[in-house]
């Protein structure tokens, strides 16, 4: 259920200088409570064993948080004795950074994953219903091949992954040699398996410090409520976060990731209005002189018909990378499962635009439909790194296969 992330030796990344951006922003919102300010650096965690025993952390170095960046008015909270933290040099030094893997415990991991199982079944329970309701006393003929046609078109799977699935359940049905509906019910279930395991893919991290994530999505998907809920979920795995407010153009943008921050005393960088490539590029500096693991950076939500706001978009992408050579490291884009084919097409624009690297698709949960995720595999498999399924943080997990499967199939 979870994902393993490992951390690598890297090199030490220079500074830039934005080309695009003209507005340097003009505060960073801390977080109520204590800020993660430190990382742990030269810590080593070895392979866990099968049994997902969790696996002991030796003790390493904490290292402070440097000032604040020229620009910024307002620092990361300081340690609870008050005493203000000593200054640090912006260089971060990656090569002293070794591989880590990081396993969680096994008991809280089966009883959430059982509460995980149970919630995303619960969400895909109306297409789940239309699919397996055709298997039961039915008769291996062209009226099964029928009705599941129309089940997997309405479940949005798209005509292309439609006819893909058919076409390898016929062939598989008559090479097996199956004569009982449920093992044809299992055959469409061990090919949905396969059509989707390419998008199940574990968010790497660990690659640079910070690891850049820009988030992009349209208006209604739930962008800024998933980067808040991945918040919580990398630090359950000892990353420091830190947000940047680059959507300033939606009212209360700003204001809701901040809520977010402080849930999860996660600092956020943000001003109230301007440009969102400058924002983005101080919090980049920010998060590189804090030695922060992970910056996630939210983008103004627009759809891909409006070119001259998809071209804001590419503005932000290159500032960052000037901000930081190789960086964003991963370009995220957050789908709506409810929005049928237009998802795809989503998926299709922004990965035009900026190269995506992996999808978060949310809402899966009351009329959501599921099959998207076939049409997805079909014709632009980008990883799916998470899927969410209810409002909770917990609601947001690591996507797999075999688990949507059964879930669609309520095996």
């Amino acid at each position: 259920m979870f994902s393993f992330f490992k951390r690598f030796k890297g090199s030490k990344e220079p500074d830039a200088t934005p080309e695009d951006s003209q507005t340097a922003p003009e505060s960073v919102a801390p977080a109520s409570g204590a800020a993660s300010g430190t990382a742990p650096v030269g810590t080593q965690r070895s392979a866990a064993p099968t049994s997902g025993a969790p696996v002991a952390r030796p003790s390493g170095t904490a290292i402070p948080v440097a000032p604040q960046p020229v620009g910024a008015t307002a620092l990361q909270a300081t340690p609870a004795t008050g005493k203000p933290r000593p200054p640090i040099p912006v260089e971060s030094d990656e090569s002293t950074l070794e591989t880590v893997e990081i396993v969680p415990p096994p008991l809280p991991e089966a009883a959430a994953k059982k509460s995980w199982l149970t919630r995303l079944k619960s969400g895909l329970s109306k297409t789940s219903s239309n699919l397996t309701g055709i298997f039961i006393g039915a008769k291996i003929d062209d009226d099964l091949y029928e009705e599941l046609e129309t089940a997997l078109l309405m479940s949005d799977a798209g005509v292309d992954a439609t006819e893909f699935l058919l076409e390898s359940l016929r062939e598989k049905v008559r090479a097996e040699r199956l004569t009982d509906p449920q093992q044809v019910k299992a055959a469409l279930r061990t090919l949905l398996i396969d059509l989707l395991k390419p998008l199940e893919k574990s968010l790497m991290l660990g690659r640079a410090q910070p690891l850049v994530m820009m988030i992009a999505g349209v208006n209604g998907a739930g962008k800024t409520t998933s980067i808040g809920k991945l918040a919580k979920h990398l630090q359950s795995f000892d990353q420091s976060v830190l947000l940047a407010a680059g959507d300033t153009f939606r009212a209360a943008a700003r204001e809701q990731l901040a809520i977010w921050g402080e849930r999860n005393n996660v600092t956020v960088v943000s001003q109230e209005s301007g440009d969102p490539a400058a924002v983005i590029f101080d919090a980049v500096g920010a998060a590189r002189a804090r030695k922060i693991d992970v910056l996630m950076a939210d983008t103004a939500g627009r759809l891909p018909t409006q070119l001259h706001l998809m071209e804001e978009l590419r503005k932000v992408k290159r500032v960052i990378g000037k901000a930081m050579d190789s960086a964003p490291h991963e370009v995220l884009l957050v789908i709506d499962a409810n929005t049928g084919q237009n998802a795809l097409t989503q998926v299709k624009a922004f990965d035009d635009a900026l190269g995506l690297t992996g999808l978060i698709v949310t809402k899966l949960d009351g009329t959501a439909k599921g099959g998207i995720l076939a049409a997805i595999a079909r014709q632009r498999p980008i990883p799916v790194y998470f899927i969410g399924v209810g409002e909770k943080v917990e609601d947001l997990q690591p996507f797999s296969a075999e688990e949507f499967s059964d879930a669609l199939l309520d095996t």
